[in-house]
This record gives structure tokens, C-alpha cells and sequence, in this order.
């Protein structure tokens, strides 16, 4: 099966998928999303495969989506008879879209194969969609995991986190948009664990060799009950309740002046001019958090 935004090898009973845009530092795209879905498919269909690794080429595992095409209004096909296809120009229409990426994505939550997101360098924004919908992550002690856009975007699509990290530090990283490093999100529970950078690789191919020993079927059964059992914790229908929030966060005035700034200035810029009001960006978990007037960090007296 060919890809051209992903790579996917199989190999002594493990699937790797990889984003395979680096030079992109691996932005999503609707068509990276749709091949990881092909693939993430195929390999639950696949009896050679215990489990998979999803991770990133180059610098990082995923900065996000790719925001190139958003500053460009979706453009409805028409005929004589009005419009044929949604253009994202309602409500409803940008709740469609994000619920058509979400299916996508929830074939990590859906699928009977357990999979590992292997994390280094950035996961952020939608990067964190990605990874932590699957069943264990496993960070770089300096990997820097979190959601900037929530400052002016929208709402986190994908709301794994509460289940993850619980409310608290939920809100904490949500309403803000600041980061936390592999090491802290394993202190909160955001990740499984973190080890250091070169070792990531082998504690990962580790626990995948272990899972290579068990049955297929059997991983199958003791994924399933555990994430029925986040279902009846609302789990899923949160997943579709992100979507309809999401679109109601692109409608505040602060999206709004966002997007303007996307479409005049271009991504790069736009970005800049967000996280620069946001210096030291990355959340102290277990340290005392005294910034100066412009929002740096100050050792404490």
C-alpha cells in the first residue's frame, strides 16, 4: 500500500507508522490524517501484527496542523440549483469538518490492536490529537507536549486529556496554552513515561518485543475492556461534544483575529505574534511558577 505523507513497515510482529513530513516538522494534513487512518486499518487487519508505534521523522514527532490551507476560505461547488458540497461557512458546515478529521483520528481508540505513540521533540496541537488517543505514550524527557492554539484558536478537538491528567491540570495546560516538557507530563499522568532522548528508541522497541509475545486476540480483549470502560466515563461522547465546542471557539472574537492575521501575515507570523506574549511558555509542575512583568521566569527570594 503506498503513502506519500506516512511511512509503514511491519516487522517480528510490530507495525511502524511515521509522519513523514519533516521538513514540515510533520503538520497534519487531511491527507496524512486519511493515510494513518488507511494504516492504523490495515495493520489491525494484518495477523502478523501484535502491536504499532506511531512516531515522527526529523525533529519531532508533530507541531500541529497544517495551518497553510486554513487562511484559504473553503470554496462550496455550485449549480443552478445552489450550492452541491459544504464550504465551512455555517455553524453546522465547521461541525461537520471537525467531525469528518475526528473519525479519522478515533481509529486508535476503535481499533483491537494496542499502539504506542513514540514521542521526541515537539507534540503539539494537533500532534497531541494524534498521540493521545492511543493506549500508551512514551515521551523524551525534553519533548514539549501541549496546545498553544487554545489561546486563540479554538477548543482542544480531540478531550483525552481529562482523562489522562484530570481536571485540574487539564484546565492548567487548556486555558493557557503552555507546555510541558516528557518528564513533567509523566509526572501528571499526560504521558505514561519519559525516559531520555537516546534511549527513547529502545524503551519503546522494548515494550513493543513484550507485546510481540502475547496473542493478538488476547491483547485485543484486555485493550477493549479498558477503553469500554472509558466509554462509560464518557470518554467517546466527549470526543463528539470537542467537536461542537471547537466550532463554537471559532466564532470568538479572539479566533477571528487570529484567522485575519493568518490570511494577512501568513502562518509564521501569526504564530509569532501569539507565542510571543506567552514568553516561558512551559508549565513548572512540581516548581514555584514567579514570572516579571513580561512574563518571564524570576527565581523566587
Amino acid at each position: 500500500m503506498p503513502f506519500e505523507e506516512i511511512t509503514y513497515d511491519v516487522d517480528a510482529g510490530r507495525a511502524y507508522i511515521r509522519f513523514n513530513r519533516p521538513e514540515k516538522l510533520n503538520a497534519l494534513t487531511p491527507l496524512l490524517l486519511q493515510e494513518l487512518n488507511d494504516a492504523l486499518w490495515e495493520a489491525d487487519d494484518d495477523r502478523r501484527v501484535h502491536a504499532v508505534c506511531i512516531s515522527g521523522t526529523g525533529r519531532c514527532f508533530s507541531a500541529g496542523y497544517d495551518l497553510g490551507g486554513a487562511a484559504v476560505a473553503r470554496r462550496p461547488s455550485s449549480s443552478e440549483d445552489g450550492p452541491k458540497r459544504r464550504s465551512g461557512a455555517t455553524f453546522d458546515d465547521d461541525i461537520w469538518f471537525l467531525e469528518k478529521a475526528q473519525r479519522l483520528r478515533m481509529v486508535l481508540f476503535d481499533m483491537h490492536k494496542p499502539v504506542i505513540a513514540k514521542v521526541h521533540g515537539y507534540c503539539l496541537a494537533g500532534g497531541t490529537d494524534i498521540a493521545l488517543l492511543t493506549d500508551m505514550v512514551i515521551a523524551a524527557d525534553d519533548a514539549q507536549i501541549g496546545f498553544p492554539p487554545a489561546r486563540d484558536l479554538g477548543v482542544l478537538p480531540n478531550h483525552m486529556w481529562l482523562y489522562h491528567c484530570g481536571p485540574q491540570w487539564a484546565k492548567r495546560l487548556m486555558l493557557t496554552g503552555d507546555t510541558v516538557t516528557g518528564r513533567d507530563a509523566a509526572k501528571i499522568g499526560l504521558v505514561m513515561k519519559s525516559v531520555p532522548a537516546d534511549l527513547l528508541d529502545r524503551e519503546v522497541d522494548g515494550l513493543l518485543a513484550r507485546l510481540a509475545l502475547i496473542d493478538p486476540d488476547l491483547l485485543a480483549a484486555n485493550k477493549r475492556i479498558i477503553n469500554i470502560g472509558l466509554e462509560l466515563m464518557g470518554a467517546r461522547t466527549l470526543q463528539r461534544l470537542a467537536a461542537e465546542m471547537d466550532a463554537r471557539g471559532h466564532v470568538a472574537p479572539g479566533a477571528h483575529e487570529f484567522m485575519e492575521s493568518l490570511r494577512e501575515d501568513g502562518v509564521r507570523e501569526a504564530v509569532r505574534a501569539r507565542d510571543s506574549k506567552f514568553p516561558d511558555g512551559r508549565v513548572r509542575v512540581d516548581e514555584p511558577e514567579i514570572r516579571d512583568a513580561d512574563g518571564r521566569f524570576v527565581e523566587p527570594d
